[in-house]
């Protein structure tokens, strides 16, 4: 999976410019009271919704290695879920704060050999966000929380549900999680 860090290159296939980004950026932060900040007291970044549930990205093991692991893992599951859940419709909205905004065809970004992420699911530096077009489904990478959250109803049956088998929870519909023992 490559990931492209160049934004002066040409966009890679399935993704296009998203010209009313300040339009979709406005509606994100009202919707969801996005407040950016890099300390632990102004987290979580956004009022998670209900349904969603965010899981803790830290990596425990320490290792480029194991990180590049779960990054590629997270971004070909968020695609897999993507791509089998919107198939009549693979089109996302997707936002990287402070930078450009692109739309996403998630089936063609799958369907391309050797395809290349401009913004990943997985965030690497800063706030990356997948949405649909209604706001009502989608992901919320907090790179320095660090976390992803996971929120409408089928992304949390998708996706949700596939991360926690391996990820832990940290939140679910924006309440601290506790595992029972």
């Amino acid at each position: 999976m490559r990931y492209t860090r160049d934004f002066g290159s040409p966009l890679p296939p399935a993704w296009t410019d998203l010209p009313d980004r300040d339009r979709y950026w406005a509606e994100f932060e009202e919707r969801f009271g996005f407040r950016p900040g890099t300390k632990p007291e102004s987290w979580p970044a956004i009022a998670e919704p209900t349904p969603s549930v965010t899981f803790d990205l830290t990596n425990t093991a320490d290792t480029i290695a194991s990180w590049r692991a779960r990054f590629d893992a997270v971004n070909a599951e968020a695609l897999r879920c993507f791509v089998a859940e919107f198939a009549d419709d693979p089109r996302f909205v997707v936002l990287d704060w402070q930078h450009p905004g692109y739309w996403f065809d998630a089936a063609e970004h799958a369907a391309t050999e050797d395809s290349e992420w401009r913004v990943s699911v997985y965030p690497n530096g800063d706030y990356y966000i997948f949405l649909r077009e209604d706001f009502t489904e989608g992901t919320f990478g907090h790179p320095w929380e660090p976390t992803l959250c996971v929120f409408g109803e089928r992304l949390v049956t998708t996706l949700g549900r596939t991360l926690a088998a391996w990820l832990p929870r940290k939140r679910v519909n924006g309440q601290p999680y506790y595992r029972e023992r």
